[in-house]
């Protein structure tokens, strides 16, 4: 598809959106819509991240009167429901989300990130994060981002079923699903599912992404309420085409290359783009599988008591004084790069490898199995204060892995303890934890946290301090073991890694100030040679976010970091960092919200990462500096009631006037690897109770 058209798809999608806005609108200034009589309200849970002006609570009746046609109106408050969720190690609930004014809301990379080229690539943090992994990790991050991740699980709680749907189609045949369905059987069993497709062919050659993630999650607890139990399965399969970047950035100004097909690429000029959301195939690229099963329970001794409902029902009541838990998690992973034809002189010149052939294939492959056990106790010094406690614990883990020797086996045993206090008035917050490998293939790494937090007043907001230091084993990449580490260089010395900062955030400005120093940093110098920078790498980041009220309606948003490490340092940062969005939010008719406007970011010239395909890694480099224009959208997000959906025009930058009309002034995501160009992109997201 030429950039400066829109093909007949995208034509049929805006049309088709048009009128949905059109019926839509009508809908919303009908008193007796259908959507309010069949849908009802969700009533959220009281939590800081709630909205106050949801219209996702229902506040009013409907008359039970009966229509022109002879239906009986059903009754808004009677259909709605009360949902909250819960993060695993947390016992803070939170309520639904339905804001609509931030695509990342949306989206599975976050605007901080920066992906190779289209949806599904490889991706990095430009606001730097330092791996504080500590244990056995085997060090492809590259495709973090678009997994489901045990810690990210939400455990929900509902007295009805509730589900969500979500899809969104761009251009270039991008495609995403998503699904949720989460209920109570019984109101001490929460069972539920999570599903989400990523299918991206991509504008250039070879770009082709197709993931799919499954979670499956369960929480019961006995009916004395001594008994509780978790259970999660997650999995995750990416796969990724990579292309290696394209051959010359001069391309993409060419007249006869705006058809980006045309432009050829370093890796599998050969394959071609897959249409198809749901059968994807890798002739050259990744393909990485992982599959987590997780099981914890618990058993608690404390005091027990009872509230009587009524005369026929009891509400058991129980407050625990200690608690003793058991956690089984078994993780499996694979990670393979194959190339069904491999350019000999490619992989001699950037690689260091010879192929037999002058074109030939090449695969690496590598598979983990670990097994953790973990036995803690846990402590309640507060009888009515379930966030306040103190936990012991021991974990026990067995490691199996296929690497370039063969099969090896280790293991790992682990101390691990952890104080936290959330105090019953909710104005202080604190935590102190620790672990330390005792024992094993990662012994002497270990994590101290401290954090201290309280909430001032309505007016001067809440404060947080925090401190970290993190002793840790390199990446099982950085091992001579690994079938992923080229030149054999086996990286020992560990990293360690200091954090200390502090958070403010009231009605006015959130501010943050931390500074991260790094001794023993690993990394790969260029695309085989890994290495271990001699001198201590230091960042400060200073990061501010603001709302500001322009006009009646009309609100800027705006996120600010500075970045400041030496320039020649390992770690290549932009030094600013900025988003903005300028937009008109309001509520149109009785039930329609909509946020509308412009969203820029832009980040200042730096000497952006290589990336090597073969090993998935992010590479340091001092020759070019990418100087890149703001990434320009426009957007317009509305709901109403339960049903979202936005229309986005993004990467207005990339307008041209050089050769022609056209959208061909690519940005750059890394040295060489164009950004999307000029994308329509449109998407729904519908809950449903019932």
């Amino acid at each position: 598809m030429p950039y400066g058209n829109i093909n007949e798809r995208m034509k049929k999608i805006l049309i088709s959106f048009l009128f949905c806005i059109s019926a839509f609108v009508a809908i919303c200034q009908d008193p007796t819509s259908i959507f309010k009589n069949r849908i009802g309200g969700i009533k959220q849970a009281s939590s800081n991240s709630g909205n106050k002006n949801s219209s996702d609570t229902t506040k009013k009746k409907n008359n039970n009167k009966l229509d022109t046609l002879g239906f009986e109106r059903r009754d808004d408050l009677a259909d709605s429901i009360t949902i909250s969720y819960r993060y695993m190690d947390s016992v803070r609930r939170y309520g639904l989300d339905s804001s609509i004014n931030d695509f990342d809301n949306y989206f599975p990379v976050s605007s901080a990130y920066q992906y190779l080229g289209n949806n599904g690539a490889a991706a990095f943090p430009l606001i730097f994060k330092s791996l504080v992994k500590i244990g056995f990790d085997a060090g492809f991050l590259a495709y973090d981002v678009y997994k489901f991740k045990l810690e990210d699980t939400k455990f929900y709680k509902t007295n009805g079923p509730f589900s969500m749907l979500g899809y969104q189609l761009a251009s270039g045949k991008e495609q995403m699903i998503q699904a949720l369905h989460t209920q109570n059987p019984k109101k001490n069993i929460n069972v539920g599912v999570e599903y989400r497709l990523i299918s991206a062919p991509g504008r250039f050659l070879n770009q082709n992404n197709n993931h799919n993630n499954i979670r499956l999650f369960s929480t019961y607890q006995g009916k004395r309420k001594r008994y509780n139990a978790s259970f999660v399965v997650i999995s995750n399969s990416i796969k990724a085409s990579e292309n290696g970047g394209i051959v010359a950035d001069s391309l993409l100004l060419s007249p006869e290359k705006k058809e980006r097909n045309y432009i050829n690429v370093l890796l599998g000029n050969s394959n071609s783009n897959s249409p198809n959301p749901f059968k994807s195939g890798v002739s050259t690229g990744h393909i990485y599988k992982e599959r987590i099963l997780f099981y914890r329970h618990s058993y608690d001794i404390g005091k027990k008591d009872s509230v009587a409902v009524n005369d026929s029902t009891t509400e058991y009541l129980f407050y625990p004084k200690l608690r003793i838990q058991h956690t089984l998690t078994l993780q499996t992973n694979t990670y393979e790069f194959k190339d069904n034809a491999g350019d000999s002189a490619l992989y001699r010149n950037s690689y260091g490898l010879g192929l037999k052939k002058k074109i030939d294939s090449f695969d690496r492959y590598e598979k983990w199995k670990l097994f953790t056990n973990d036995f803690s106790l846990i402590s309640f010094p507060d009888t009515k204060n379930a966030a306040q406690f103190i936990l012991a614990g021991i974990s026990l883990q067995t490691i199996q892995g296929t690497a370039k020797f063969g099969a090896i086996k280790f293991y790992n045993a682990m101390l691990h303890g952890e104080y936290r206090n959330r105090t019953r008035n909710k104005l202080w917050d604190m935590i102190l934890k620790g672990e330390f490998y005792l024992n094993g293939n990662n012994t002497g790494d270990y994590n101290i946290q401290a954090a201290v937090g309280r909430v001032l007043n309505k007016k001067m907001g809440a404060v947080n301090l925090y401190f970290s230091n993190v002793n840790r084993t390199p990446s099982f990449i950085f091992d001579a073991r690994s079938m992923f580490n080229i030149d054999t260089i086996n990286t020992t010395k560990k990293e360690n890694i200091t954090t200390i900062g502090g958070t403010a955030t009231n009605k006015y400005l959130t501010l943050s100030v931390q500074n991260i120093l790094i001794n023993n940093f690993a990394y790969f110098s260029n695309f085989h040679k890994n290495e271990q920078y001699a001198k201590p790498i230091n960042i400060l980041q200073i990061m501010a976010s603001k709302k500001i009220r322009l006009k009646k309606n009309i609100y800027y948003y705006g996120d600010v970091i500075l970045q400041k490490t030496d320039k020649a340092a390992a770690i290549k940062l932009p030094l600013i960092y900025t988003r903005s969005r300028v937009a008109y939010e309001g509520s149109l008719y009785k039930n329609l919200l909509l946020s509308a406007g412009i969203e820029m970011r832009y980040y200042t010239a730096y000497k952006a990462n290589n990336y090597a395909p073969i090993t998935g890694q992010f590479t340091p480099q001092d020759t070019m500096v990418i100087k890149n224009l703001p990434d320009i959208s426009a957007f317009l997000h509305f709901r109403i009631r339960s049903f979202a959906a936005y229309l986005r025009a993004e990467n207005l930058n990339t307008m041209s006037f050089k050769n022609g009309f056209g959208f061909v002034n690519n940005n750059f995501a890394a040295i060489h690897y164009p950004t999307q160009g000029f994308m329509i992109r449109f998407g729904i997201k519908w809950w449903f109770v019932k």
